[in-house]
Parts: C-alpha cells; sequence; structure tokens
C-alpha cells in the first residue's frame, strides 16, 4: 500500500480512523494514482488534470533560455515551435471528496481536489467551518495549501496550510508518503507550502475546524487615508476588535486613498435581518451603503464569489438590465474566469482595442503581502503609478511560531495583503509587463512578498532570493529527483 497510508495517519492526526468503507475506497484510489504515475513515460513531464482554475498564468510557455519578462509580440509564437514535449495530463478526480468530518475530534479528513464549496458544505452540517476558507467557491484545499490561500480570518488563523495536521502526497518521484510536522517527512510538511505542485500533489489533507455561528454580523468601517486604516488594523489586531465590535473575520475593500473600508465580522446567533447578495445585490457595492448588516454564515463566506469580488463587470452582469437576465447558475467565479481564459486564449481583447486604435492594456491580477507598517507606503503607490481600483485588502499573521521556508514571514508580523485584478491601459512606448515589474519591485523595497498564482517576471536569481531557494532545491532533489514535475520557477515565471 502506501509508504504512510492515510487510515494510519488520520488515525494519529484526527483522534479518529477513517470509517473502513471509506479507507478501503481512498487506499485502492491511492493505489491506482501511484501505479499510473509510475506507468508514464520515463522522462515525461506531469501536470495535474483539473476541471477547473484559479490560476492566472496565460502566458505561453517560454523555452528554459528565454529571458522572463518577453514581450507580448515575442511570445505570441506557436507553442509547438519551441519543440516543446506536452505534459502528461495525470487524472485525480477521485480525491475531490470529504472523506471524513469528526466534529468531536474538530477535524476533517479531505481529498486534495475537494473544492472549498463542497467542503464548506459538508463541516457546516457540522456547525463547523475549516479556520481559513479563500473567497472563490472552485479553489481546492490541495490548491489553497500548495499554493497558498488567504481571507478574512487570516489575522487569527494564518493561512489553510497551517491548520493541516498531516498531507499524503504524490510526491515527484512516485512515492506516496504522508507527512507530518513531526515525522520523517516534516521537511517536506513545512516546504509544501507554496510549491504549487512542483514536488507532488496532496491526495488528501487532515486539517482542523472551529465551530461557527449561525450568523455574521458585519459592521463597515470608512477611512479617509491609509495611516489611519492601517492604524485600525494594528489596533484590532492587538485587541481582537474594533470599536466594540469582536473581529472573528476582518477584510477591507479600497475605493481611492480617500474611501477606504474595514469590515469587522462577527458570529451570531441572531440576525435582526438577512441580507442576500446572490441575487440582484451586489456585495461590494453594500460596503458603501448601511454600516451594518447580517448574513448566514454560508452567504458570508461566499459573499466575494457571486460577482468575483468587482471583476463580473467587464461581462454586464453588474448592469440592472443585463443581470436578471443572466442564469444564477453562471454568476460565480469560475465561470468569468473561464470567459477570461477564453479572451486570452483567442486575444479577443486586444484585438478589438487594436481596431478601435486603443492603446494595449496589461493584465495586473496579483496578491502581495505587505508589513502593516509599510502597508500605507504601498497604498501610496499603487494609487500613484498603477492607478486601479477597487483593491481588496486582508490583514494577516502567522499562527503561531513555525514558519514556512517558501515563503518566507516572521512569526508576529502583520502583514496586509493586497489583491488588484484588472487592466490598465499602457504608456506609450512601454510593453506588456511594464506595471507588473513596478509592483514586483516596490514589494521587495517594501520588505514584502508576491503570491505566485499569476504572472512573474523576476530573473532567476531574484525569484531565488525572495522563495528560498536553497531550502526548495534541498527538497526537489530529495522528492523529484529525476525532475518529473516542473520546477518552481520553469512553471511560475517562465509558464512551463
Amino acid at each position: 500500500m502506501t509508504e504512510a497510508a492515510v487510515g494510519r495517519g488520520s488515525e494519529r492526526a484526527s483522534g479518529a480512523p477513517l470509517p473502513p468503507a471509506v479507507l478501503a475506497a481512498h487506499e485502492a484510489a491511492v493505489d491506482d494514482i501511484r501505479a499510473r504515475y509510475n506507468s508514464l513515460p520515463a522522462g515525461a513531464k506531469v501536470r495535474l488534470a483539473k476541471r477547473t482554475s484559479n490560476l492566472f498564468r496565460f502566458r505561453d510557455p517560454l523555452p528554459a533560455s528565454a529571458p522572463a519578462g518577453r514581450a507580448r509580440a515575442q511570445r505570441a509564437r506557436p507553442v509547438a515551435a519551441r519543440a516543446m514535449a506536452p505534459a502528461a495530463g495525470l487524472d485525480a478526480s477521485a480525491f475531490s471528496r470529504v472523506l471524513h468530518v469528526d466534529p468531536e475530534a474538530g477535524t476533517a479528513v479531505v481529498g486534495g481536489l475537494t473544492t472549498y464549496e463542497d467542503l464548506v458544505e459538508a463541516t457546516l452540517r457540522h456547525g463547523m467551518m475549516p479556520l481559513v476558507v479563500p473567497q472563490l467557491k472552485t479553489i481546492t484545499l490541495g490548491g489553497a495549501v500548495t499554493g497558498l490561500g488567504i481571507e478574512s480570518t487570516s489575522l487569527r488563523n494564518g493561512m489553510p496550510h497551517e491548520s493541516v495536521l498531516a498531507m499524503e502526497i504524490l510526491t515527484g518521484d512516485g512515492r506516496v508518503v504522508t507527512a507530518t510536522d513531526d515525522n520523517e517527512h516534516s521537511e517536506l510538511f513545512r516546504g509544501f507550502p507554496n510549491s504549487y505542485g512542483t514536488l507532488g500533489y496532496a491526495l488528501s489533507l487532515t486539517i482542523e475546524l472551529e465551530p461557527v455561528g449561525r450568523f455574521v454580523h458585519l459592521r463597515h468601517f470608512r477611512f479617509t487615508d491609509p495611516q489611519s486604516c492601517m492604524e485600525a488594523i494594528a489596533e484590532i489586531a492587538a485587541g481582537g476588535g474594533y470599536r466594540g465590535h469582536h473581529a472573528d473575520f476582518v477584510d477591507g475593500t479600497v475605493f481611492g486613498l480617500d474611501e477606504m473600508y474595514l469590515t469587522v465580522g462577527a458570529f451570531s446567533e441572531v440576525a435582526p435581518w438577512l441580507s442576500n447578495y446572490r441575487g440582484q445585490r451586489i456585495y461590494y457595492e453594500s460596503i458603501r451603503g448601511p454600516r451594518e448588516d447580517f448574513l448566514t454564515t454560508a452567504d458570508y463566506l461566499w459573499r466575494w464569489d457571486t460577482d468575483w469580488f468587482w471583476c463580473s463587470r467587464p461581462f454586464g452582469v453588474q448592469h440592472p438590465l443585463i443581470r436578471p437576465l443572466w442564469p444564477r447558475r453562471y454568476r460565480r467565479s469560475d465561470v468569468y474566469r473561464a470567459l477570461v481564459a477564453f479572451d486570452r486564449r483567442h486575444g479577443l481583447s486586444d484585438t478589438f482595442n487594436s481596431h478601435r486604435g486603443r492603446p494595449g492594456r496589461e493584465a495586473v491580477i496579483q496578491d502581495v503581502e505587505i508589513p502593516l507598517d509599510r502597508s500605507a507606503d504601498y497604498l501610496r503607490f499603487f494609487a500613484r503609478d498603477v492607478g486601479m481600483s477597487p483593491v481588496w485588502l486582508c490583514p494577516l499573521r502567522l499562527r503561531g511560531e513555525r514558519t514556512w521556508p517558501l515563503y518566507p514571514m516572521r512569526p508576529g508580523e502583520v502583514y496586509v495583503n493586497f489583491g488588484f485584478w484588472g487592466t490598465v491601459p499602457l504608456p506609450p512606448g512601454c510593453v506588456d509587463g511594464h506595471f507588473n515589474r513596478l509592483v514586483e519591485a516596490e514589494v521587495a523595497a517594501l520588505g514584502g512578498h508576491k503570491g505566485l498564482y499569476s504572472t512573474s517576471f523576476y530573473s532567476e536569481d531574484e525569484f531565488w532570493a525572495h522563495y528560498n531557494g536553497a531550502a526548495y532545491a534541498r527538497l526537489k532533489q530529495a522528492y523529484d529527483g529525476d525532475g518529473r514535475l516542473s520546477g518552481l520557477y520553469d512553471k511560475c515565471v517562465r509558464g512551463q
């Protein structure tokens, strides 16, 4: 069977074994995927076959010799011309369900390709939720751990990988191992976050859960300058609340340097009224309206998904004449992301702008973490040099003293995540990558880090300086010595 079967691993981690029938089916699936992986031709690159994706690396792959950040015209050549062998797709759909929820132990054992939509549905039945639930329904648990995730509980609970007790991983060299913080695979356990599937794939994860209230009581606090907003975040971080309102959740929305809001949420067992942003009303617009709101816990967790934050605007979905005609089942982030992918694949927007004589536009789709004491500086830079709004902000800190080598953050320090997703017109004479490089340089200057789910333009030396190249090289040699999976730089910067 496996080197450390999930049944034994989950019993040690959660205090309760999987039900026998569930365990038998899961171990059969593990044996099957390991056999299929090891039957692939030697030297063939492997990728995970997934129905959905929340990545935004739309650039064509570049050969290893190409400089990072090549201009759009240079990278528009057909992929076939680069003599690159296609990667073999590995079907892991058997690992897309919740295996077991143990409300007494406060844990769940979950397949790595399980979406948070399915995970939350299963745990809320027991009055519980994962400690951090990313904002989009089709993000998978394995994806949030290997690619990092964040949400409005991250000031209390850190990031999704910090509530993982054990991971069953199909490694690049074809083994299946269970990694925990205190076993022989502890280095893999700590190095898996931010490895983006380049060391292996999580087949199952044992995670902690926390109890929830029936409702979430929201209060929206307005600030008219970045510094006062950051001082409020510091107050919440120190005391767990703001102006008498408990902070189970906190995130924010920046419409401009003189209009920004922190939304502080507290679990509640009562709700004088309930709002619903799955229909005609739009959540982010409500932030500027009444200063108080109530949502069911499920509606709160998915408040951003219906309109993909504010990014459904280009599709007309927020127009009052179009919205009633757009079927509700298609008002969700994965539909919009598929439309964006179609547009990028066929160059529709670029062609339209070119025919209209409009300047080219650069996609600036990033999440960055900045130390709290430099976050006001970052907002001022972004407003001045990029000029996109709204911007999402979310404070976070590591849950404890444990650190994660491929995404170095300092224990005890509060950071602010800024998320910005859209396009901006390129200045005359500038090529694609202009704004993204500005962002990368400023993030580095302010002592922050940038997530790798979207396009990156770092040189190799810059990249490994930011993401601990020495630690990654040790892990890559130990768990994928033959390089069957793409390397982290190749995958996240070169697009291979």
